[in-house]
């Protein structure tokens, strides 16, 4: 955990995520990502300058297999509220709309969904599960399949929602995320969505693990490449210096 928060406090300073007061939802959907950044942000609050308070909200999608009780007990442990959300997004892209690619209307319904569940809950942040492979996938999928360089921010302001969105964990590899999740025994949910395992993001997976095998070190290579030719929100600030003891 002593590097997992190496991690997000690198991320939360350079991109200044956390301000004083405020108050943090955190997504979670029983996935390995969500549950260590949650666990991540409930330990950081303990210690971090900047006062902040997180909540834990789980949207829950309409599959009647998914049982979040050991989550809500992990919340308990870290004292952290844990909230959750009943809706229709299962119902409506797989049964109503019957989406041949589910993905992208199913990620923006659950986007609206927590957004507008976290500010009716007093949030004015939201933080998701992002990882370091994220970024570098993404960017992949943008450039091979939509002809353009672009990624998600690692921090949005939503004027709409009043809603600004963080990704405190863009530093954390996925696998060390796998790892941490093994160790600390994370109650893990499986998730049945038909479509999962079977989207380009797998695809781009997979092409990077082959370029891995020759290239060793290519996801860090295009993850600088972003830092360096920075998309605009993608700049770092490498001023900033914490105090000793900090």
């Amino acid at each position: 955990m002593q590097k997992m928060l190496s991690y997000v406090r690198r991320a939360v300073d350079q991109y200044h995520m956390i301000e004083e007061g405020d108050v943090i939802a955190v997504g979670v959907s029983g996935g390995k990502d969500s549950l260590a950044l949650l666990s991540a942000l409930a330990k950081l609050r303990r210690f971090y300058p900047k006062k902040f308070e997180v909540k834990a909200i789980t949207l829950e999608m309409g599959y009647e297999e998914m049982d979040f009780t050991p989550v809500a007990k992990l919340c308990e442990e870290l004292q952290v509220e844990y909230i959750t959300e009943q809706t229709e997004i299962k119902t409506v892209v797989f049964d109503i709309r019957k989406e041949e690619n589910p993905c992208s209307l199913c990620a923006n319904m659950r986007r609206g969904a927590l957004n507008s569940t976290a500010k009716a809950h007093g949030c004015n942040k939201v933080a998701l599960g992002h990882h370091f492979d994220d970024v570098v996938e993404t960017v992949l999928m943008s450039l091979l399949y939509e002809g353009r360089f672009s990624c998600f921010l690692p921090v949005t302001h939503l004027d709409r929602a009043e809603i600004t969105v963080i990704r405190p964990m863009l530093y954390v590899p996925e696998s060390y995320i796998r790892s941490l999740a093994k160790r600390l025994e994370l109650p893990i949910v499986h998730n049945p969505c038909p479509a999962d395992g079977s989207t380009k993001r797998e695809e781009i997976k997979q092409l990077l693990r082959s370029l891995e095998q020759t290239n060793h070190g290519v996801r860090q290579r295009i993850f600088g490449a972003i830092q360096r030719y920075p998309l605009k929100g993608w700049a770092p600030d490498k001023t900033v210096r914490r105090k000793k003891g900090e």
